[in-house]
């Protein structure tokens, strides 16, 4: 007879036969298989957040100084250096270089510039041919002092400024092509590991399209403020009993706040400021049609403030349906001290002197373009000697931040703080009030706001 077969188990087959041997006891526990790999990988990790972190608050920057003083602390961190030295210069253009030190001053900085460049590695990654390796990889000089083939002028300002070695980097990529370089220095002999070469080359690849980006910005940021500035007045006229000053701040994308002041017949002076809708280059031509045909109306028609509304509000609604603006236009008399004045939809003026500091009632009116026939009654006051009016848009009262309540009572407040010396100067009286109601100054890039203040002294 056979022998009976096992019973079937899920998982064990019977066929097979069990061993009876025991296995030896475990004596020592063996490495942990890939343990070098496993260092390696973690290695890797921390370089990439570090890169990581570091690229995020250099994309965070929205100007090209920021972005600039970054890129130098950056790459500082990175190779292991204390002090930097960064050139920004892009080939065929008519910018003007830039310049920017970390840990230098000014006496620092034009010690190096008595340098021959060639004699640098900063000037050979410059001015190298782009497709060189050390163009593109950097390059090192770990014992400045003990080259003997050192420029003798070079040697005297290494020994000066107390740096022993130095490696230098482009400011390159495929898309953007050369922008400058970048120079750190050793107080001790040495030089960047293979590591830190390569991390910081991936960072300076990263750092150059940002700047390539914010240099584009910029530039069409003063094209637009230029071409901003040309449709404004070149310079304010001189009226006997009355002196004017201007400021005026475009915003990035370019505005359509406007300001004007034009002699007119019998002595008399115009005033105007205005805004039109939207930004872009779009809203400046718009802004400089609207204000050319302003000065006609005013000539013809200027001692009636509210026909030169009128007319304003009609050329709009024929030729420019789509847009509104507001506007607001005084007919001044300084010899009378007699000041006219309607406005569409706009802030009304303020009035300083020494004994009181008030808005102008001015009826509530709607802008330019919304309605089928706009006209609205005319103002008159009489500012008294040693009073300045002070006109401006609504941007002044927005970049602070605040409610529109808040703001018309902070520039109030700003406006009665100006010290009783500086009250007989328009200039001082609207360098006072931009500073009180935007202590980070006109020049803010987060801020899309236009700002125009104008002021009239009356003697």
């Amino acid at each position: 007879m056979s022998a009976p077969h096992l019973p079937k188990v899920a998982g064990i087959d019977p066929e097979v036969p069990v061993s009876t041997q025991n296995a030896a006891p475990l004596r020592e526990i063996p490495a942990a298989p890939g343990a070098f790999i496993q260092d390696r990988l973690a290695g890797w990790v921390s370089d990439l957040t570090t890169l990581h972190e570091l690229t995020e608050r250099l994309a965070s920057t929205a100007t090209l100084d920021a972005a600039l003083n970054e890129l130098l602390h950056a790459g500082a961190a990175l190779v292991g250096a204390r002090r930097g030295l960064l050139v920004l210069e892009r080939a065929g253009t008519t910018t003007p270089s830039t310049t920017l030190g970390l840990g230098l001053g000014p006496a620092d900085l034009g010690h190096l510039e008595t340098v021959e460049r060639s004699a640098t590695a900063l000037g050979r990654v410059l001015d190298g041919p782009p497709e060189a390796a050390d163009a593109r990889d950097g390059i090192a000089t770990p014992d400045l002092l003990g080259d003997q083939d050192l420029d003798p002028r070079h040697r005297e300002v290494a020994t000066r400024l107390g740096y022993a070695a130095s490696y230098a980097l482009p400011l390159a990529s495929e898309a953007a092509g050369r922008l400058g370089g970048a120079v750190w220095f050793y107080d001790e002999p040495g030089e960047p590991s293979e590591k830190q070469r390569h991390l910081v080359g991936l960072y300076a690849r990263y750092a150059t399209e940002h700047l390539a980006r914010l240099t584009e910005l910029e530039r069409a940021r003063a094209d637009i403020a230029t071409v901003a500035e040309e449709l404004l007045p070149s310079r304010l006229p001189r009226i006997p009993g009355v002196r004017l000053a201007a400021r005026h701040r475009t915003g990035p994308q370019g505005g359509g706040d406007w300001y004007d002041a034009l002699p007119l017949p019998d002595h008399a002076l115009g005033l105007a400021v205005g805004s039109v809708g939207g930004s872009g280059p779009s809203a400046m031509a718009a802004m400089g049609r609207l204000r050319a045909s302003l000065r006609a109306y005013a000539v013809m028609e200027g001692e009636d403030p509210v026909a030169v509304l009128s007319d304003l509000e009609l050329l709009l609604r024929l030729t420019e349906p789509a847009r509104t603006a507001t506007a607001l236009f005084a007919y001044c008399e300084p010899a009378a001290r007699k000041v006219v004045l309607a406005g569409a939809g706009h802030t009304p003026p303020l009035v300083l002197g020494d004994r009181r500091c008030e808005y102008v009632e001015t009826t509530l009116s709607a802008p330019l373009g919304m309605l089928a026939c706009w006209e609205a009654p005319s103002v008159e006051f009489s500012p008294a000697p040693g009073e300045t009016v002070l006109l401006y848009t609504d941007g002044l009262l927005r970049r602070t931040g605040d409610a529109m309540d808040r703001a018309f009572a902070r520039l109030h407040s700003a406006a009665a703080s100006v010290p009783k010396a500086d009250r007989h100067d328009p200039a001082a009286v609207t360098d006072h009030v931009l500073r009180a109601m935007l202590p980070d100054g006109l020049d803010r890039s987060d801020s899309t706001e236009d700002v125009v203040v104008l002021a009239a002294h009356f003697d």
